[in-house]
């Protein structure tokens, strides 16, 4: 194998490193994200995990190019129903969510 041959694998192997450690670390991101939504909602949640539902190209806020990661999650409110919640990260950051809400009551008038 001649240098430049190896360079270029080692490039290319670099660069798939960085893509799976970068789509590992959405997930990881994605998966506590659905976990604290699930808890702060008091249900529970689904198979304990996430499964990458999407990725597309989109520009960010400062304008660079960056990719937008997409995940879906399941969880019940009585351990019989399943219902699907989604989540979107662009840079690690949190920009939909549709998944449970923690509940709220507000005080009622009784006039």
């Amino acid at each position: 194998m001649s240098p430049l041959s190896t360079l270029l694998w080692l490039i290319a192997g670099g660069a798939a490193f960085a893509w799976w450690n970068a789509a590992r670390a959405a997930a990881e991101r994605a998966g506590t994200l659905g976990r604290n939504a699930c808890k702060a909602a008091g249900v529970i949640w689904l198979d304990q995990s996430v499964l990458a539902s999407g990725l597309r190209l989109c520009r960010g806020d400062d304008g660079w190019l960056g990719f937008e990661r997409s995940f879906r999650f399941e969880y019940s409110y009585d351990g019989i129903d399943r219902h699907v919640g989604r989540l979107v990260l662009r840079k690690g950051q949190l920009v939909s969510f549709v998944g449970p809400v923690a509940p709220s009551v507000s005080s009622i008038d009784p006039r």
